[in-house]
C-alpha cells in the first residue's frame, strides 16, 4: 500500500490527514474516525504521544488503520525512545507492512501529563532522517549490514512563518540531505508567505505539503499566537471569527479556502482538525 507516494510522485494534489489514537485501549472511536476519512484523504498520520500525552502506540494505530485500507503515515518522536529502539521500532513498522514515516522532535515532557518523565532525545530529527535513510540502504545507524533493509517513504516537518527563518531553513536544507523526501509543514495562515517558502522549496527535490489547522474558535487563535512558536493567526481571521455566530463553520470555511488555493500550485496538504475528523471532511468538500 503506498497510496501517498504514489499520489505526490504522479504529480497529483494529495491530502492527508491527522488522527490522535486515543488513552486507552479503546480503539473504537479511533477507528469510527478513520472511516470518516477513509477514501476522502490519501494518507492519515497517526500522532505519538502528541503534546507529550500517553496515548496508544502509534505503531499499532497506524496498523490498524492499514488493515482498514488506509494508508497510514507513522510518526515517530525522538522524544521517548533511544537509537536502539528507534531503529528497532523502525524496521517493526516496515515488516508489519507500514511504508510512511514522519520524523519528529517531540513536543518536551514539561508539557505534557506526565512530567516527571525522563526525555530521552537521544538524537534529534535530523539524525532520526538520516537513521531511516541508513535503514533505507540496508545498514543500521552503525554502518553494520543488515538482513533486509527497509523502503520508507520518508517524511519530516518545517515551519514556514518561522522567526527567524534562517535557523528553520539550515535545518531543513539538513533534513534534506540526510534523506527525507516530503514535507508536512507546521500550520500557516499568510498564504503569500507560504509561496515564497514554496517557491525557495521548488529547488530541491521534495514534496510540500502545507498544513491546515482547523481553527475552531476566536480563542483558539489567540491561544496559538500566544503560546505556539512559528504559528500567527492574521488578526483579521481573528475579526471574521469573532463576528461569526458559528465560529467552527467560520473555522471550515476559512480552512476550505486555504485548502482551495493550495491546490492551485502546492504538493498537496496536510490538514489538522484535532479532534474534529468529520470537519476535515466538510473542509475537503467545500473546497471543491
Amino acid at each position: 500500500m503506498k497510496a501517498l507516494k504514489s499520489k505526490l510522485d504522479s504529480k497529483e494534489f494529495a491530502v492527508t490527514a491527522e488522527i490522535c489514537p486515543p488513552r486507552g485501549t479503546d480503539t473504537s472511536v479511533f477507528m469510527d474516525k478513520a472511516r470518516l476519512l477513509k477514501g476522502t484523504v490519501d494518507a492519515a498520520n497517526v500522532t505519538d504521544n502528541q503534546r507529550a500525552v500517553m496515548r496508544l502506540s502509534s505503531l499499532a494505530c497506524s496498523l490498524l488503520l492499514m488493515r482498514e485500507g488506509i494508508d497510514p503515515v507513522f510518526q515517530m518522536t525522538c522524544r521517548d525512545r533511544n537509537r536502539l529502539a528507534i531503529q528497532s521500532d523502525i524496521m517493526g513498522a516496515f515488516v508489519l507492512g507500514i511504508r510512511n514515516i514522519l520524523a519528529l522532535t517531540g513536543d518536551h515532557v514539561s508539557f505534557g501529563d506526565h512530567r516527571e518523565a525522563k526525555a530521552v532525545f537521544d538524537i534529534d530529527s535530523v539524525q532520526m532522517v538520516d537513521v531511516i535513510s541508513k535503514l533505507n540502504g540496508g545498514t543500521n545507524m552503525k554502518g553494520t549490514p543488515l538482513n533486509g533493509r527497509t523502503d520508507l517513504f520518508i517524511g519530516a516537518v518545517v515551519a514556514p512563518e518561522a522567526d527567524p527563518w534562517e535557523p528553520e531553513m539550515i535545518k531543513f536544507e539538513k533534513k534534506i540531505e540526510a534523506g527525507a523526501r516530503f514535507f508536512q509543514t507546521q500550520a500557516f495562515y499568510d498564504m503569500h508567505t507560504f509561496r515564497g517558502f514554496f517557491e525557495y522549496a521548488a529547488q530541491f527535490d521534495v514534496k510540500i505539503l502545507g498544513g491546515i489547522l482547523l481553527l475552531k474558535s476566536a480563542k483558539m487563535a489567540h491561544f496559538l499566537n500566544k503560546n505556539v512558536p512559528g504559528v500567527n493567526v492574521p488578526q483579521h481571521l481573528i475579526d471574521e471569527l469573532e463576528s461569526s455566530e458559528n465560529q467552527l463553520e467560520t473555522g471550515i470555511r476559512i480552512a476550505a479556502r486555504q485548502l482551495k488555493e493550495l491546490k492551485t500550485f502546492c504538493h498537496g496538504a496536510h490538514i489538522m482538525a484535532i479532534g474534529q475528523e468529520e470537519s476535515v471532511v466538510k473542509i475537503i468538500e467545500e473546497a471543491q
